[in-house]
């Protein structure tokens, strides 16, 4: 199809039609979104930690470089505002809806399987020891050896949630996602060896890898919490993105599933439409006809007379 149909597709001609299509579909990210805050304030597994445990988890506490509250912003803002770039030079609106939702069904069901994982195994994190004796006198039950902390309750309840690491795993979905759906877009893997196009599509994944390096580096997670985390963003990317996208090695990867499915209907309208024309202009002919012969056998009928 020629590229000037675009033109036509922007959020003004076929906004609000799209998002009614999808009502369910957005309806579906709240209640997910709400899930991932029940999740994420209920305690975690009080999983049993020994003095002889003590060794790997006793790293001191450093402030994040990576804050909780940029993490969205990497994850989801960044992938919007490609989306959003791209939709100004192409005008198509289903390409940025599909790509908007797709980005946030991953993140949020990324969200969902790390914090209920998180919740489920209690792992301490590498600091636990100053997070659970924060003036270093160490206490401990006298009958089954478990720890009996006396640091801040909320900062302790954080301590116990090391696997999988969620600013990783938030991460690879949102950028995962934006590797997948650039990758698409400047079709690099069409076979003609352009290097350039693979460096553009690995570059996100590279700052994703960075902010689960910056999380071993804090002594927030363990290196198995932050390899978990990112393979399950980076597989919940790939599941979300070909939910609404054709794989990137497609010949029609550039384009959402429903931008196809919206010219096949667009054809198949105007294939009837012509067709109901044509049938109206034979059945007009018909008459005609029809009518002509009548006055000339009128007209016969008259001149015998």
């Amino acid at each position: 199809m020629r590229e000037a149909q675009l033109g036509s597709h922007t959020i003004q001609t076929h906004g609000v039609r799209l998002a009614r299509k999808h009502t369910h579909d957005w309806v579906v990210l709240i209640l997910l979104a709400a899930l991932v805050v029940a999740v994420h304030y209920a305690p975690p597994f009080s999983r049993f930690v020994g003095k002889d445990m003590m060794t790997d988890i006793r790293y001191p506490v450093k402030p994040s470089t990576v804050p909780a509250w940029a993490v969205p912003m990497i994850s989801i803002l960044c992938p919007w505002l490609v989306f959003i770039s791209i939709y100004v030079a192409r005008r198509d609106v289903y390409d940025l809806h599909h790509a908007a939702l797709g980005v946030l069904f991953a993140v949020l069901i990324t969200a969902v399987f790390t914090d209920v994982i998180k919740t489920a195994v209690g792992r301490p994190r590498p600091d636990f020891f100053w997070r659970c004796f924060p003036d270093g006198k160490q206490l401990y039950d006298q009958v089954i050896g478990d720890v009996i902390c006396h640091g801040d309750k909320n900062f302790l309840k954080d301590g116990r949630k090391s696997f999988p690491s969620g600013h990783t795993s938030w991460s690879f979905a949102g950028l995962g996602f934006l590797s997948l759906y650039l990758s698409g877009k400047i079709k690099a893997f069409n076979r003609q060896g352009h290097v350039a196009k693979l460096c553009i599509v690995i570059l996100p994944l590279l700052l994703a890898s960075l902010v689960g390096v910056s999380r071993v580096d804090d002594y927030r997670h363990h290196w198995e919490d932050v390899f978990v985390g990112g393979l399950i963003g980076f597989i919940m990317a790939v599941l979300c993105y070909l939910h609404f996208f054709p794989p990137p090695y497609h010949d029609q990867g550039c384009r959402p599933y429903a931008y196809f499915h919206m010219l096949e209907e667009l054809q198949a309208a105007n294939s009837n439409n012509a067709q109901n024309q044509q049938s109206t202009g034979d059945h007009r002919i018909g008459m005609s006809e029809q009518q002509h012969n009548r006055t000339s056998r009128n007209d016969l009928e008259s001149g015998t007379v």
